[in-house]
């Protein structure tokens, strides 16, 4: 902690020292000076791991490469003899305060250091002297066998430690996923049994005992990391080491720590965000749930529309809060988030079209009361009834039991055609064609057509079924009957009916239908004399083999 404090330190002095220049620079309007790397002007002095002070550079001596010369100087006099004492003197130079440690320079404290600091140089010079002869006597204290001793014995320490740490973890290593996976795949028999298979119980159990393995082993790789940490720290020799391992991952993860402290506040604000949004959310949900239910009335609020409705306005609420909670995301202000938000806001604007166009049609398709659920409709070549109608598609199951999916955007660009509606309350008009000779007598085809009408079940008796003459051909004379239904559900069943007792009334009165090709008269009419009830071939075949099978 006094090591990242220091960091803390020179980090904020840094800071406040570039914000200084660069609120100059902005008031006087001077030419700016070319960038210089942060280590030109400040570095730490270490000995054995610990920081005594800072020193500046410049960029005639950068101050990495001056704090390693004094660094060098240190440790050199500590080196020199193994005395309980050091001798420090002070000394006033040309450029700053001269600092000998038993008569060697070891450092030159300057003006600059002073100015950094803000303090007097005199002052600064003795700190320095003080931290350096505590330094050194450190260094001595730390290389002697008593020392030694100390250390291995914190060493062996944090070895047998590490050993029952390792031997636990192996256990629970062994146990704990095997364990785990055995609830979780009797658990998920459940599901699998909802999905019909499609979840397998024991790919399920096989997932967890790996991320319990997973997470065991980093476990262990972390007690292994910081063990050995600890152990190069119980020695001067290999301190340097240690500092750096527990740098380069401790710092980062107490950096992350904090940096999650300053964000709680922000963190609480989105909660209360993301709280209220889900209490709206559930509150027009239930006054949804009320109008489906009949408990609140809307007048001409359509009874489909109760669902679409809800889910444009959470939809609209979600967005609402997503944007009041952006400024509160961290990172959200930098440059780099900037330019990905508008990254991703160009590919998705360049490749939504016809997701847009698809959603903006379902919103007309819902509202403007063309359809609904259960009407039968034709869309173009596609005619079926409507199963549902979403925001980006319509759902239509064919007489053919197939499930069309039409783009809602096609649907709103086509003429949909609608069998179910009741416009005046006749029904819907069914009719179809066939040609007649001219050497019939037109009275007669009419009523043979009304007679055929009349006979098929399901349509209308009033108003009554008529004919019109739609065409004058070369060789025939083209009727078109036409009757009422109210069965729109069931039209093409309707028309085969009245298509079959058209052929069954014409050929009774032996009147040739000359629909759809005519070329000539042949001796004989074209019609069916007699009443059809014989067996198949197959079935007469079939018939045939049981009864030679039979024993006589």
């Amino acid at each position: 902690m006094r090591q990242l404090k220091k960091i803390l330190h020179i980090f904020v002095s840094i800071i406040a020292l570039a914000t200084t220049v660069w609120a100059q620079d902005a008031e006087t309007v001077v030419e700016t000076q070319p960038a210089v790397d942060s280590d030109v002007f400040l570095q730490p002095v270490v000995v054995d791991g610990e920081e005594i002070f800072s020193v500046r550079g410049s960029t005639a001596l950068p101050a990495e490469e001056r704090a390693d010369l004094v660094t060098q100087r240190i440790v050199e006099v500590a080196t020199r003899n193994e005395a309980p004492s050091v001798t420090m003197r002070v000394e006033r130079s040309e450029i700053g305060r001269s600092i000998y440690a038993d008569g060697t320079l070891v450092t030159l404290t300057t003006e600059a250091d002073a100015e950094f600091e803000q303090m007097d140089i005199a002052v600064l010079a003795q700190l320095h002297s003080e931290a350096v002869e505590q330094a050194i006597l450190a260094y001595r204290a730390n290389r002697t066998d008593e020392a030694f001793s100390h250390g291995a014995l914190t060493a062996a320490i944090w070895s047998g430690v590490f050993v029952v740490y390792f031997t636990v973890l192996l256990w629970i290593r062994r146990r704990l996923p095997r364990l785990v996976a055995r609830i979780v795949e009797r658990r998920a028999k459940v599901l699998q049994e909802a999905t019909k298979d499609i979840v397998q119980s024991s790919a399920v159990s096989d997932l967890a005992r790996f991320f319990i393995r997973l997470l065991i082993d980093i476990f262990l790789f972390t007690g292994f990391y910081y063990f050995l940490s600890f152990v190069l720290l119980a020695f001067p020799n290999t301190r340097s080491a240690a500092e750096l391992l527990i740098r380069y991952v401790t710092n980062p993860i107490l950096g992350l720590l904090s940096g999650f402290v300053a964000y709680l506040p922000n963190l609480i604000t989105i909660l209360i965000i993301a709280g209220l949004t889900r209490w709206l959310i559930k509150g027009t949900h239930l006054f949804f749930e009320s109008v489906e239910q009949g408990v609140v009335e809307l007048r001409s609020f359509e009874s489909h529309w109760i669902w679409p409705t809800y889910n444009l306005i959470r939809g609209g609420l979600i967005l609402i809060a997503a944007v009041i909670c952006f400024p509160y995301i961290p990172g959200s202000d930098s440059a780099a988030f900037q330019g990905l938000t508008i990254l991703v806001g160009v590919m998705v604007s360049m490749g939504s079209n016809s997701v847009v166009s698809n959603l903006l049609a379902g919103l007309f398709v819902l509202y403007k009361r063309s359809m609904n659920v259960g009407d039968r409709i034709r869309v173009g070549d596609f005619y079926g009834d409507v199963m549902q109608i979403r925001l980006m598609e319509t759902y239509l199951k064919s007489v053919k039991n197939e499930l069309i999916s039409i783009p809602n955007a096609t649907l709103l660009s086509s003429e949909v055609t609608n069998y179910s509606s009741q416009i005046d309350g006749k029904g819907l008009l069914l009719h179809t064609s066939v040609g007649i000779g001219y050497e019939e007598p037109r009275k007669k085809v009419e009523a043979m057509l009304v007679e055929a009408a009349r006979r098929t079940k399901g349509l209308k008796n009033s108003p009554a079924p008529f004919v019109l003459v739609t065409g004058l051909m070369d060789f025939a004379t083209v009727y078109q009957i036409n009757a009422f239904t109210t069965r729109g559900s069931s039209l093409p069943l309707l028309l085969s009916e009245l298509h079959k007792n058209i052929t069954d009334v014409f050929n009774e009165n032996k009147v040739q239908i000359m629909t759809p090709n005519y070329e000539a008269d042949t001796a004989d009419l074209k019609i069916s004399e007699v009443e059809w009830d014989e067996p198949l071939a197959h079935e007469v075949a079939v018939s045939t083999d049981v009864a030679e099978a039979k024993p006589s």
